[in-house]
């Protein structure tokens, strides 16, 4: 593992200054930017320096009630409004947001940390979910049949499920905005976006820029704040309100869908993941390596789909764990906003004393650092790309969510083995299958229970897509023709039937 150096060609820091000066400050509501109703604020801090990037007003219960008057009194006209119309303003959203993909980026890589070129792919992501709900707009299908016996008609169709709240996490700030608000604006519903508090300012400029796309006032509004409960309390007993959907912990969310069940309110939950990655015996080990560095590094692992546990045929685990400690130590860690940065800090501190934590539990356990295994000194919130092999199948890393560069390597020696591995965890995002052999990957794909399989793939979300988990990783689907369903409600009308008179 190397440090990044002070590059020349790293982004002058009054290119910063003036990104950050033109993002809004206020909260949105009903088509305005405002101050807290008790005139409170919030800092947002630089992960890789602690520097305070910007101070933004912090919404308060009456704000979130005033979010939701606004999204409640423009739902009507907003339902009513034309699928062309919706998918039209998703379009030009889209073209706007990739307009201003070095803004966006930079944005990204300032509040949450990971380097310039992620911060990019990012944007390409993040913008794909506008254009593919601009196009799903004017594709949400009904029915009209005659009912098995003849003697009715059915009509189906699909109605808004009405205001929506949209809690997302700190780790993907534009995609995980995009990729609520692009399905519920589809089905023609308006919304109320609660950003993570650590990283709010990108949802902040996405958010200036669905009006600039020419979304109604108060269709999407915008209440960050220091207080997630003090948002999401009062809002979830409203019976107003007629969907949650929440991206972060398994423990948040579980509280959240307490809290929905009181207005038995629709929900989508986005929760934790602790995702096996599976070598056998027979796969190609160097484009396994190269799907593992893809699998865990993605945003410094600090992603619900990385890959969180190794498991490896023991025939091959040596080699495979000796070539992804080599490209994992030859990183380069730094300010994401340095073109030579491949890995950015994490978030806060609290998060590199957890990872580290883990490590150091699991070398007492008897695992050994094969690479990194030790935070960075120095300003920033920086841990060392990590490799740990012959980590026991019992230790405590396997059985929690990273969120940081550590990869634990176990073995296992049979097929069934790593099955009953993989499936040994109460969580079941994403997975990732590593073998030559096809039969074998059907076979591993159907007996794990896992909401999503990558086989020979260490990237596999996409817009196009369901994005979703089984057990306690949540609930519905993010993405594909699923996604604009997490926000519609189908209604079923019987028709007596047309020819009874003739």
């Amino acid at each position: 593992m190397t440090t990044a150096l002070v590059d020349p060609t790293a982004v002058p820091r009054q290119r910063e200054a003036d990104l950050l000066a033109s993002v809004p400050t206020g909260l949105l509501i009903g088509g305005q930017w405002r101050g807290a109703s008790d005139g409170g604020t919030f800092d947002v801090h630089d992960p890789a320096t602690g520097e305070v990037l910007a101070t933004l007003a912090s919404a308060t219960s009456e704000d979130a009630i005033a979010a939701l008057d606004a999204a409640d009194a423009v739902q009507a006209s907003w339902a009513h409004s034309v699928p062309r119309e919706r998918a039209e303003i998703l379009r030009r959203a889209f073209d706007l947001v990739t307009e201003r993909a070095e803004d966006f980026a930079l944005l990204m890589t300032l509040e949450m940390g990971k380097p310039l070129a992620e911060s990019r792919g990012e944007v390409t992501y993040g913008a794909e979910f506008l254009r593919w709900f601009s196009e799903e707009a004017v594709r949400d299908y009904g029915r009209y049949l005659t009912t098995p016996e003849g003697q009715n008609k059915i009509l189906v169709q699909h109605k808004p499920v009405g205001p929506c709240l949209l809690i997302t996490p700190w780790n993907f700030p534009l995609a995980m905005a995009t990729r609520k608000v692009a399905p519920a604006i589809a089905a023609g519903c308006t919304m109320v976006l609660k950003p993570a508090k650590l990283t709010p300012l990108t949802s902040q400029l996405f958010a200036q820029t669905m009006i600039e796309a020419g979304l109604p006032a108060g269709v999407l509004n915008v209440v960050s704040s220091s207080s997630a409960s003090g948002i999401s309390g009062p809002l979830l007993k409203d019976s107003r309100l007629r969907k949650v959907s929440f991206t972060g912990s398994t423990p948040v969310g579980k509280r959240l869908m307490a809290d929905a069940a009181q207005n038995v309110l629709r929900t989508s939950m986005e929760l934790g993941g602790n995702a096996p990655f599976i070598v056998f015996e027979d796969a190609d080990l160097d484009q396994a390596v190269e799907g593992a560095m893809a699998a865990k590094m993605r945003n410094m692992g600090e992603a619900c789909t990385a890959a969180n546990r190794f498991l490896v045929h023991e025939s091959v685990a040596q080699e495979f764990t000796a070539k992804f400690a080599a490209a994992m130590d030859a990183l380069v860690t730094g300010r994401g906003t340095d073109p030579a940065t491949q890995v950015g800090p994490l978030i806060d501190a609290g998060a590199r004393d957890d990872v580290h934590a883990l490590v150091t539990a699991a070398l007492d356990a008897g695992a050994t650092a094969v690479a990194g295994g030790s935070p960075v000194a120095g300003a920033g919130y920086f841990y060392r790309p990590t490799v740990l092999g012959n980590v026991p199948n019992d230790a405590e890393i396997l059985r929690q969510e990273i969120f940081g560069p550590v990869a634990p390597v176990t073995t296992f020696a049979t097929e069934e083995e790593a099955i009953r591995l993989a499936n040994s965890s109460e969580y079941g995002l994403a997975s990732y299958v590593y073998s030559r052999d096809f039969n074998r990957l059907l076979r591993v794909a159907e007996q794990i229970e896992f909401g999503m399989v990558g086989f020979n793939a260490g990237i596999i979300s996409n817009a196009a897509a369901p994005f979703g988990g089984v057990k306690q990783s949540g609930l519905g689907r993010e993405g594909g023709s699923e996604g604009i369903a997490e926000y519609s409600t189908t209604q079923y009308i019987g028709i007596a039937d047309p020819y009874a008179d003739r």
